[in-house]
């Protein structure tokens, strides 16, 4: 007996040491084998990260697991992701690991574990799944490696999306969790499910499903020889409304046939509010209800390429209410009739027929009827709305969870019917709409907006596709408006992602611009208790004016007064255009800084950096008003500030916007024509012009006037370049160029024209005693740099230019005076009048200009002056200018006293 235990416990042992051994052994041909015959059998592109083989983790099978799985398709959708799984994991007899590699193996179970599977189908029908090589089985019989023995297969949180171009149905599955028992090897069995996902629709471009939870707990009956599946039991919900089902689906070679009924299982009305999101349809449980609710319909017949299964769909209500536990009001004689047909098969010939759809809140009744046709193509819509709604009362008699509470009194009596290619191709002569609609005491606030937005009234009176607003009366915080005008396209914006179009006249007393600073947002994504993602908006704590994208609307306007960061406009006059996420201006007129201004631009947010071009006309504008006012009038025109008066400007400027809409300075680039019109000056307010009356004591800006003084800017990269102009105080010329930047940092280039009268008459005698007679109108050219900043402005006085300019100016007069002279004696000499060997004279002034060309000595004595006299007329200058610059300021005129 021991040794028989002997012998099993060494058998034992050494089947233990091969099932651990064993995945080393195989897992490294495993890869090479799996690799191999996925990209032998799949016409895609094939790979995974790593195979893991165990022998104890489904002991007595063996567990393949494939790690981070890739499959991509090969043409037509070159490149395109058909399938991504996390983990894969497959169960086999340990057996199967022993075949050949060309011999079949049999798997048992399978599981998919975070996978992402994409599946397209392109307008010519091609599909990206369809990636199988076709069967080489030969003659002899010879299979495949593989084949498919399920007895168990789960898809554990994944994600499939849908897009087939054919039928223009897209379909998105998350959080998809599905599993499945049965038996796959026989022709007949029964298959158990159970499938649980977030389901979106769209069909056409028209959303019928948008992450609705979506469950099902099925048993079928399996005929896959004629691949036909049948309903036996089965509990399925969409959200929380539950519906039972029964027939079959059968696959066909060339298409799909089926037969398949559905109804609630019960009438209760809770069943409508199951209906409804679980995110809004909250406690249905314990809320007090009474009527019914059904759902019945029938899918049935074949789908291919021409037919989609026909269908009959019906859902009533009668003399239902609800009233939720926590909430005072309720909602009572609801009534429903809905019905949606399709008895041909033509996904064009769907319709669905609103025959009656009622409600009432307290004394407020509702009610609508229609029918919706063509719904695929050209939809047909025929409406009719009529009722009141106490807006207030929606949120005490349902629980929404809205961002802002809603106040007023909605009343329509409205019918409409159009086609929705009219809407879309703006034809809106074929709409047919007639009616009134009014809105009394409307209050909306939400976080976007700093102030609460009030509508006293405003009614609308449809025509056709124009709906006229002869009245809206609209205020938020400092801001009223009284506005009268049409909106050429309602039915276009409602049903369509069209802009809102309309022309209005509005009237306001006072419109601020703060009032409308919208709060900057950003999209946070959050995981909910239940794993699904909500997706909101979070304020980033800053501010922006935004022009609606969804408005196309010319506003003419008339207000009062206009507050727009810190300034208030008055009397503000003339068009503004909204469209394309941006505000023309056209012919605006306003009073300001004791002016006016005109302008004509554009203001746009389209892009993350807001732009905007302008053309402005500034009329007699009070310089010291607009200086602190106006940002950009400091940066322009710093010495603004030493200024009071009157000034006139054209601008032309263009550039970038900060959020608040006020100009980013750096970005600014144009041109100004500016005119003084009046202006007194004030030195000590300016630090540039107190240095100048310091340095240059023989100015007196008192005397200034700049009065129609013209002068050029250009500016870009924050840069402001000044045309030279002159300008005057008395009889002292100024001449000014260069620039400055928005820095305040500054080159510029100051020359003055100083008149000899204004030196004195100590420095008069003695230009008169260099020249032989007072020099009344000879002129000082005294060259004067500035640089450093308009804070701290350098001075730099070109003194020895300044000199060299007066010495030639004397040298000069001196050499003509020496000519003249020269010819008389020339002339006396040779008429006898005059002794050759006798010097010059100091009364030899006869003129003889006649023979000024005909005398070669008379150029030999021009050209004589001594390099002695050029340096006595040197030093004298720089005497001279040394006592203009350095006497002290005299206020009162010295010419008076020679």
């Amino acid at each position: 007996m021991k040794k028989a235990l002997k012998i099993f416990g060494i058998v034992l042992l050494t089947i233990i040491i091969l099932l651990v051994i064993a995945p080393f052994v195989f897992e490294s041909q495993l890869k090479d084998l799996v690799r191999d015959t996925m990209n032998k059998n799949l016409n895609a592109q094939v790979d995974f990260e790593d195979i893991d083989l165990s022998m104890f983790r489904s002991f007595p099978k063996a567990t393949l697991v494939i790690e981070d799985l890739s499959i991509l398709n090969k043409e037509p959708f070159k490149g395109d992701t058909l399938a991504l799984g996390e983990e894969v994991t497959l169960e086999m007899s340990v057996k199967e690991l022993f075949k050949k590699g060309d011999e079949a193996k049999r798997i048992d179970r399978l599981s998919l574990n975070n996978a992402y599977i994409n599946i397209k189908v392109d307008s010519l029908g091609n599909a990206n799944y369809d990636i199988a090589v076709e069967d080489t089985t030969s003659a002899s019989g010879e299979s495949q490696p593989f084949s498919l023995d399920l007895k168990h297969y789960e898809i554990n949180n994944s994600t499939v999306k849908y897009d087939d171009k054919t039928t223009k149905v897209s379909l998105e599955i998350k959080n998809l969790n599905h599993e499945g028992n049965g038996d796959f090897s026989l022709d007949q069995s029964e298959l158990d499910t159970y499938s649980e996902a977030l389901v979106s629709l769209n069909y056409d471009g028209v959303n019928y499903l948008n992450q609705n939870l979506i469950s099902l707990d099925a048993v079928f009956q399996m005929d896959l020889e004629n691949m036909k599946y049948t309903f036996l039991e089965n509990e399925a919900k969409v959200n929380q409304l539950p519906l039972t089902f029964d027939g079959y689906v059968q696959v066909n070679e060339n298409d799909t046939e089926m037969d398949i009924t559905f109804k609630t299982p019960s009438s209760d009305f809770k069943n409508f509010l199951a209906v409804i999101p679980e995110i809004y349809a909250k406690n249905i449980e314990n809320v007090d209800t009474s009527g019914d609710f059904v759902v019945n319909g029938r899918i049935y017949g074949k789908t291919d390429d021409t037919y989609i299964p026909k269908m009959d769909i019906s859902i009533t209500s009668n003399n239902a209410s609800f009233k939720y536990p926590d909430l005072p009001k309720s909602v009572q004689d609801i009534n429903l009739d809905l019905k949606i047909l399709n008895d041909t098969g033509l996904v064009e010939e769907t319709y669905v027929d609103i025959n009656k759809a009622t409600f009432r809140i307290d004394q407020d009744r509702f009610s609508a009827e229609g029918h919706l046709s063509n719904l695929t193509e050209n939809m047909l819509v025929d409406l009719a709305l009529k009722g009141t709604v106490n807006l207030a009362n929606i949120s005490k008699a349902y629980p929404l969870e809205l961002e802002q509470d809603l106040t007023g009194v909605l009343t329509a009596d409205v019918q409409t019917s159009f086609d929705m290619n009219s809407i879309e191709k703006e034809q809106y002569q074929n709409v047919n709409s007639s009616g009134t609609a009014s809105i009394k005491d409307f209050r909306y606030s939400s976080p976007e907006i700093p102030n609460e937005v009030k509508i006293a009234n405003a009614d609308m009176s449809f025509n056709q596709g124009n709906v006229r607003v002869p009245d809206l009366k609209l205020t938020t915080g400092k801001t009223d408006i009284s506005a009268s005008g049409s909106l050429q396209n309602l039915m276009g914006f409602l049903f369509t992602d069209q802009q809102l179009k309309g022309n209005f006249q509005v009237q306001s007393n006072t419109f601020s611009v703060n009032d409308f600073m919208v709060a900057e947002t950003e999209e946070v994504t959050t995981t909910d208790e239940n794993g699904i993602d909500r997706t909101s908006e979070k304020t980033t704590g800053e501010e922006a004016v935004k022009v609606p994208s969804f408005l196309d609307m010319e506003l003419k306007f008339d207000a009062k007064t206009v507050i727009y960061d810190n300034l208030e406009l008055k009397n503000a006059k003339g068009v503004l255009v909204i469209r394309d996420e941006t505000a023309r201006l056209q012919d605006i007129s306003t009073d300001i800084f004791n002016g006016s201004i005109g302008a004509n631009g554009m203001v746009s947010t389209k892009n993350p950096t807001p732009t905007f071009e302008m053309d402005l006309n500034l009329n007699s504008l009070d310089i010291a008003s607009s200086f602190n006012g106006m940002e950009l009038m400091q940066s322009l025109a710093p010495l603004a500030s030493a200024l009071e008066g009157k000034l006139k400007s054209t601008l032309n400027l263009k550039g970038n916007l900060n959020d608040d809409l006020t100009p980013q300075l750096t970005s600014i680039a144009g041109n100004a024509l500016a005119e003084i019109l009046t202006a007194e000056i004030n030195p000590e307010k300016a630090a540039l012009l107190s240095q100048l009356d310091g340095k240059l004591n023989f100015i007196n800006f008192e005397d200034l006037d700049l009065s129609n003084l013209k002068t050029k800017l250009t500016f870009n990269d924050g840069m402001v370049q000044i045309a030279p102009f002159d300008f005057n105080i008395k009889d002292i010329n100024f001449q000014v160029s260069g620039s400055h930047g928005f820095d305040m940092s500054m080159d510029y280039d100051l020359t003055l024209d100083i008149p000899a009268k204004y030196l004195g008459s100590q420095v008069g005698n003695t230009l008169g005693k260099l020249s032989g007679q007072k020099l009344e109108n000879m002129m000082v050219a005294l060259p004067v740099g500035i640089t450093g900043s308009f804070q701290s402005p350098k001075l730099s006085l070109n003194m020895e230019q300044a000199v060299n300019n007066l010495t030639q100016k004397i040298a000069e007069q001196q050499k003509d005076e020496l000519e003249d002279k020269a010819i008389d004696a020339i002339n006396d000499i040779l008429q006898g009048k005059r002794d050759p060997n006798k010097p010059f004279s100091k009364n030899d002034s006869t003129s003889v200009n006649s023979q000024k060309n005909d005398s070669t000595s008379t150029r030999t004595q021009k050209d004589s002056v001594s390099q002695t006299q050029q340096e006595q007329v040197k030093d004298v200058a720089k005497d001279i200018l040394g006592g203009i610059l350095n006497k002290s300021k005299k206020k009162t005129d010295t010419t008076k006293n020679n």
